[in-house]
């Protein structure tokens, strides 16, 4: 049985080239980037190297990057120093963020008297902006609006320019966790006027456990990890070197073979989703992903008409015939609750029916895409 991965919104494959150049890292700079001697010289040379051509992509100053474990702990030293050192007192956000910004502002609720407010969403799941302004301009208490660039379940992609104007013109922060698009988009952080944003490697076949905090000079964030002057006071610990390498390789590949992937998996997308409304009557796609203006290239998040045995066991289905795909974020998915993002813009008859997440990559053929197509259609007219 060949296996067939359709779970890159989760992670993606390490590229070889990566794997090569951080092999080259591990093997002959190994010294610590904070030693003074010429081994710790040599890494931190490279890791500054890094650092300026991470920088490099997104129109910033390397000052600016501050390198982390990945995107998870960047959302939560945003949220964290908002609240603890820049005074914000409310957060506005959407009931269909990742995990990593919900739960933790779940947990700055219990230790700080701070107000959350969510913004509303229109029937797609997009950001209501009449109402996005609407709750920026009901009070003078300092601000900050989270809301992600690209929605990991169901594709959304945020009119990043436009919420971001909005936002600065009511004098609040603006932070987004850019953890689905950066290595799939453009973005220019100079011309975009946000605060802050969050990124993880391993979403742009880079390695996992490294990603970066976008963080705007003079910002006067506070680091959430203490213990030693490292990322510029930012972040402490001795930096994973051979980890920000294979980042900045990955990174790298993929903004220099952007417009080739990004056509090449788009093909894919609009191939599959063609595939399934000629082979399964009355198929429906979640929130935007079946969009080519509104939705990311890179996902598809697919409803069937009808619902063979429980939805839960959909995906497990899938796994015995070879598919690997998903029901909603990696972080939760050994989790018997049904998809925040989902219940958040379905209704209770939408949700009995059963959905499941694609997502592709470079390594993705039709063929594979056939076959998938024919075991959904068996399992939906089970």
């Amino acid at each position: 049985m060949n296996l067939i991965y359709l779970d890159n919104a989760a992670t993606t494959a390490l590229r070889p080239e990566v794997v090569v150049r951080m092999t080259k890292v591990l093997n002959e700079t190994y010294g610590n980037a904070s030693s003074s001697h010429s081994f710790g010289r040599s890494s931190k040379s490279l890791l500054e190297q890094c650092r300026k051509n991470i920088a490099s992509y997104f129109n910033v100053s390397g000052s600016e990057i501050v390198f982390t474990s990945g995107g998870t702990e960047a959302d939560n030293l945003v949220l964290r120093s908002a609240v603890r050192d820049l005074g914000v007192t409310e957060i506005i956000t959407s009931q269909i963020e990742h995990h990593a910004i919900l739960h933790t502002i779940d947990q700055l609720q219990k230790e700080y008297d701070i107000k959350v407010t969510y913004v509303k969403l229109k029937v797609d799941g997009s950001i209501d902006e009449e109402d996005l302004e609407s709750v920026l301009g009901h009070s003078d208490e300092k601000k900050l609006v989270t809301l992600m660039h690209v929605n990991n379940e169901i594709g959304n992609v945020l009119n990043f320019k436009n919420i971001a104007k909005i936002v600065k013109s009511y004098g609040a922060l603006f932070h987004s966790d850019t953890v689905q698009s950066i290595g799939h988009y453009k973005i220019d952080l100079k011309e975009i006027p946000i605060d802050f944003a969050a990124a993880s490697a391993h979403k742009f076949h880079g390695p996992k456990g490294v990603g970066f905090c976008f963080i705007r000079k003079e910002s006067s964030l506070k680091p959430l990890i203490f213990g030693g002057e490292q990322e510029r006071g930012h972040r402490a610990g001795t930096e994973s070197l051979h980890n920000i390498v294979g980042m900045d390789e990955a990174l790298k590949i993929s903004y220099d073979n952007l417009d080739e992937e990004h056509a090449y998996i788009l093909n894919l997308k609009n191939y599959f989703i063609a595939a399934l409304q000629s082979n399964i009557p009355n198929i429906s796609f979640n929130g935007c992903s079946d969009s080519e203006e509104k939705s990311t290239y890179t996902l598809l998040n697919v409803r069937l008409p009808k619902t063979p045995g429980k939805a839960s066991m959909l995906q497990f289905q899938l796994d015995l015939k070879g598919i690997a795909s998903s029901r909603g974020s990696a972080c939760q998915s050994g989790s018997s609750q049904e998809s925040h993002v989902l219940k958040a813009i379905l209704s209770d008859e939408e949700l009995a029916r059963p959905s499941i997440r694609f997502s592709f990559s470079i390594y993705n053929t039709k063929e594979e895409l056939d076959y998938v197509v024919g075991v959904l259609k068996t399992l939906a007219a089970s």
